[in-house]
């Protein structure tokens, strides 16, 4: 079999209109990779989880939930941040710390009107360890796609420890896949072919991550 019908083969198969006898798409690659490299406590996770956000240059903050309030507040006045945009469903208690005005999401915002915007407050769906890698799915306490790109800074609250998982497979075990995902490791960066690297091109300039245990 050559390399051309191997490929339309496995197309055919996620199609759905191979033959009958063929193998399932679903069968048809093995998946008995490794789904966590090494063992760890769950303080371990987390501990990597923060230690690779900052890794790829991320900020991380820790906080209790008596003190998220208070954490967001002293994050947006550090930034000096006078506007904050708010998905519909994040929880309202996060900002009753904040002198910020808060700008509600709208569909009718142009990217002109969200770049006007200081900063941006998500929770996010999971954030994985072995990664850096924090995930939003466009549910109600993260807001559309466009909200955590266009703003130049990005606050993101991790649950600690019920978001957090070791390794990629296990979080798309908790994503649905017809949702719009976002996989974010790191603020937005880019380089040319010198190696210059330059922030802020595709998302935001600053991602900054609370995990809230």
């Amino acid at each position: 079999m050559s390399s051309r019908e191997r490929i339309l083969g496995r197309v055919r198969r996620a199609l759905g209109d191979g033959p009958r006898d063929d193998t399932p798409y679903e069968q048809a690659v093995p998946r008995d990779y490794l789904r966590e490299h090494g063992t760890r406590s769950v303080a371990e996770t987390v501990d990597l989880l923060a230690e690779n956000l900052a890794d790829y240059r991320a900020i991380v903050h820790r906080c209790t939930a008596a003190d998220l309030a208070a954490t967001i507040a002293g994050m947006l006045a550090a930034r000096g941040a006078k506007t904050v945009l708010v998905p519909p469903g994040l929880e309202p208690e996060w900002l009753s710390a904040t002198a910020a005005e808060r700008i509600a999401d709208r569909p009718e915002s142009t990217p002109h009107e969200l770049d006007g915007v200081d900063s941006v407050v998500t929770a996010c769906a999971v954030a994985v360890a072995e990664t850096g890698t924090i995930v939003l799915d466009g549910s109600a306490d993260q807001g559309r796609r466009r909200i955590t790109l266009v703003p130049d800074h990005h606050i993101c609250v991790v649950r600690v420890p019920e978001q957090v998982v070791s390794s990629v497979p296990q979080a798309l075990e908790r994503l649905d896949p017809t949702r719009p995902l976002t996989w974010i490791s790191g603020p937005s960066a880019t380089s040319d072919i010198e190696l210059d690297r330059v922030e802020g091109v595709h998302g935001p300039r600053t991602l900054e991550v609370v995990l809230v245990g």
